[in-house]
């Protein structure tokens, strides 16, 4: 059936090669955007997922670049402290040099003394100066602040504390709670009888500072061995006093320090002294026994009076006051309210994706401890200046400075290499993966589009072709009229 008003044929061709264009349109696009997906109506499932992995490729992107800044702030930390430990080396050397006082001038010494103040003075400007993009390091902005905590030698239950990390809720505090569940004790030897030694004796006594004979002369009192015993308490690290008296007398030898490292040994080399330990059987040696104690229920690492703790959430080292370590029915408690440096190092922001760290004071005035004394004290006209003679103490603060220092350098590195590197390797990882999965569904394939390309070509140059014919049929009516 042949119709000139309706020519059904070249509907068809127009209808073909109209999709036949889109296709080759489609084509086109993909490969010049690359793009397997550039609308909604090219894929909707897949838009949606390739949108949500785009955000996830971008969250691991800022968290790689958060994790590589606080390498780089870490690394300005450490490269003072760095400085400081060698200060603090030099310090030592002086320290060690101007103990030898029959061997040095007034001038000698003034001049060593000259030199310590202007360490210090530099450890000072050290730790006020060193900075990163004006947020400064190591002048305690970024230690933890603490409530309900008072640190020193007269505080009731911490004596020292350093917070190493802390997770805080926003806008909210972390409680701590220290339970001592063993008393922390002093190594102690008992010498009991009579208020005076038969006859002449001669006793060694040691302790974790050193050893130290003693002669006494028959029926010396308990309390005269007891002052000989604590004049010599710097040489020895042993203390005694005399409880009782007659057949109830005691005469007990103690560490001064607590905990399994500390001893006290009391040996007779001539004559006859007998003590005893806690059980009563006869001995020589004893030995402390450390704190023991719990912090919010989990067990803590303990040494003498320090207490160490090392949790995802919590980590800090603090040295009890002996008051507080040697009972058991009281516990304490403090908060962590705020401070300490932030960084977040994961795609998703939330307290799990922290990695905390407190970098605390160190001015002369904040290294050392409280126990044996502060750096600053062994500048001029302070407490263990060269011309003191407290050279003993002196060598003990620089020290126990030395190790904190050393100690906050060997936690921003293990911070670096164990939290940020890491943390760099897996989110790289996780990078390469997500971004793989991604363009999988997003990015065109360009192997097959060219192929599709040339389909939709021919497709369309034969589509306009038939078009052609189709629209050329109708003119075959007019053979018909003539």
């Amino acid at each position: 059936m042949t119709r000139i008003n309706t020519n059904v044929p070249s509907l068809v061709a127009a209808r073909i090669l109209g999709k036949n264009n889109n296709s080759l349109n489609q084509a086109l696009e993909r490969l010049s955007t690359g793009l397997r997906i550039n609308t909604g109506k090219d894929d909707p499932a897949g838009l949606i997922a390739s949108e949500t992995l785009r955000s996830e490729i971008t969250a691991i992107g800022a968290a790689i670049d958060n994790a590589r800044r606080a390498d780089n702030i870490i690394s300005v930390a450490e490269g003072a402290l760095q400085e400081v430990s060698a200060l603090l080396v030099e310090l030592e050397n002086l320290v060690d040099r101007s103990s030898n006082e029959a061997g040095l001038s007034t001038e000698e010494v003034a001049a060593n003394q000259l030199q310590i103040d202007s360490i210090l003075d530099t450890i000072n400007r050290i730790s006020t100066s060193s900075e990163f993009q004006g947020k400064k390091l190591l002048n305690g902005t970024l230690a933890y602040t603490t409530s309900g905590v008072t640190t020193g030698p007269t505080a009731s239950a911490i004596q020292d504390l350093k917070i190493t990390s802390a997770r805080i809720p926003n806008g909210g505090t972390r409680t701590v709670v220290v339970d001592i569940t063993a008393s922390a004790q002093t190594a102690q030897l008992m010498f009991t009888g009579t208020a005076s030694p038969a006859g002449s004796i001669t006793i060694q006594v040691g302790g974790e500072h050193g050893t130290e004979q003693l002669t006494f002369a028959s029926a010396t009192s308990a309390a005269d061995i007891r002052d000989a015993v604590n004049q010599s308490t710097a040489l020895t690290g042993v203390s005694a006093f005399v409880s009782g008296a007659g057949a109830a007398m005691r005469l007990l030898f103690n560490s001064t320090s607590y905990g399994s490292s500390t001893f006290v040994s009391v040996e007779a080399i001539s004559g006859a002294f007998g003590v005893t330990g806690d059980g009563g059987a006869a001995v020589t040696r004893d030995t402390g026994v450390d704190v023991g104690a719990t912090v919010n229920g989990m067990q803590a690492i303990t040494d003498g009076l320090d207490v160490t703790v090392r949790s995802a959430s919590l980590s800090f080292d603090a040295t009890l006051a002996a008051a507080f370590a040697t009972q058991t029915a009281a516990d304490f408690t403090f908060g962590i309210t705020g401070g300490g440096a932030d960084f977040n190092i994961a795609p998703t922001i939330g307290l799990n994706s922290l990695a905390s760290i407190g970098i605390d004071n160190i001015a002369t005035g904040s290294l050392g401890n409280g126990s044996i004394g502060y750096l600053s004290s062994i500048g001029s006209g302070q407490t263990n200046q060269m011309t003191s003679g407290n050279f003993e103490t002196a060598q003990r603060i620089v020290r126990e400075s030395n190790k904190q220092v050393s100690g906050l350098r060997g936690r921003l590195g293990a911070f670096q290499k164990n939290t940020l590197n890491s943390a760099v390797n897996a989110l790289q990882i996780a990078f390469e993966n997500t971004t793989a999965a991604e363009s999988a569904i997003r990015d065109a394939d360009f192997a097959s589009e060219t192929s599709q390309l040339t389909r939709a070509q021919i497709l369309v140059n034969s589509g306009t072709a038939v078009l052609q014919l189709a629209n050329a049929a109708p003119q075959n009516v007019l053979a018909l009229i003539g």
